[in-house]
């Protein structure tokens, strides 16, 4: 593979796990721009790795940063979404991110309409992997009844009354407990509030509780819409906290106060690399005039990676973007304009080296 010069912005947890591995398999020339210069600072000296401070609210700046660049993913939280893809598209670069938010894709989609260069958004791993995994499952059927997508990233010991620690973004927690979640109901597109429709089951002897969230499904209900009676996402967490997140964000009315709350819960809960990535899927419908169900479930385990200690939730969110390039680079994606999660083979994902860590016989994953 020739190598490709990339920027990588946001130099946090996601992103510097993200810039390590790609810097580390040869194949691509990595800056990360980032404004903290003490983050930056974080990262491991290495000849394919460079660190730029920046200030890429400044206009211009970031799009000049980009000159000559093959793609820029974005690792930035959600409301720097549509600056960072308005620079690429002024700088005609590749642009991917992780964003989870449902408006900021929506920005994105419009940056992309007649683009010569790729908009990939939703890279992660809800939106991002779990949609591909979906609609791979939804392929396998004649005619579709639900699809079902529950995702979580848990601490592996519980130990606060809210049964969780901060694993990834503080502002894209909250966003999700607090936008409104698309789904399709009874064959309608409609929108469901967060927090709500609150459900418990067990998985490998352990008892979730999963309820709506926003951003998850990604694009799959523009996909599934007309073919599908239930569509849904949820978020998996152990029980007792989905009360708890509500009596903060409405009783409390924390949900106005979103700055207060995010001071409130990383002041209160402390971070941990000892974490479980739970990902279950279902798809139901008709297959060969019988009513089937097929099912995808898989844990992931903080474990050490590229030569350091990482979070289940930095290892599968910082593969699936790696590898979501890789296939970009490769041709197995579109190269221009707007590009789906679900235009993904699952077997080519799987099949990738970072996208592997996903498979079922991984190290540091293993089928629920």
């Amino acid at each position: 593979m020739l190598m490709r010069p990339i920027t990588l912005v946001g130099g946090g947890k996601i992103g510097t796990t993200a810039a390590e591995l790609l810097a580390g398999c040869g194949d691509y020339q990595v800056t990360v721009i980032d404004r903290d210069a003490a983050g930056l600072a974080a990262l491991p000296e290495h000849p394919r790795l460079a660190r730029r401070v920046l200030d890429v609210t400044q206009p211009g700046a970031l799009s000049d940063a980009l000159s000559g660049q093959f793609a820029v993913l974005n690792a930035l939280p959600w409301h720097m979404t549509r600056t960072v893809a308005q620079a690429a598209r002024d700088a005609k670069v590749h642009y991917l991110d992780l964003t989870e938010d449902v408006a900021s894709t929506r920005a994105v989609r419009a940056l992309a309409a007649g683009s010569e260069r790729a908009f990939v958004p939703q890279c992660g791993l809800a939106p991002g992997f779990v949609s591909i995994v979906a609609h791979d499952l939804a392929r396998r059927f004649d005619t579709l009844d639900g699809v079902r997508l529950r995702v979580g990233a848990l601490p592996a010991y519980p130990s606060n009354a809210l049964n969780y620690n901060l694993t990834w973004s503080t502002d894209g927690v909250i966003n999700e407990y607090c936008e409104p979640c698309e789904a399709i109901v009874d064959g309608r597109r409609r929108e469901v509030p967060a927090l709500e429709e609150r459900e418990e089951f067990s998985l490998d002897g352990v008892r979730y509780e999963a309820f709506n969230t926003s951003g998850g499904l990604g694009t799959l209900c523009e996909t599934l819409e007309g073919r599908v009676r239930t569509l849904n996402y949820r978020t998996i967490r152990y029980p007792g906290h989905a009360a708890l997140m509500k009596a903060l964000l409405h009783d409390l009315r924390l949900k106005d106060r979103r700055e207060l709350l995010k001071d409130i819960l990383e002041h209160a809960l402390p971070a941990t690399l000892q974490d479980v990535v739970v990902v279950f899927v279902t798809v139901d419908g008709l297959r060969e005039g019988r009513f089937l169900q097929d099912s995808f479930a898989l844990k992931v385990y903080g474990a050490p990676l590229a030569g350091r200690a990482r979070s289940a939730i930095q290892i599968t969110t910082a593969s699936s973007l790696c590898a979501m390039l890789d296939l970009l680079v490769e041709g197995r994606l579109p190269q221009r304009g707007f590009v789906r999660q679900e235009d993904v083979a699952l077997a080519d994902f799987l099949a990738n080296r970072f996208g592997r860590v996903y498979a079922p016989e991984a190290p540091l994953a293993r089928a629920a």
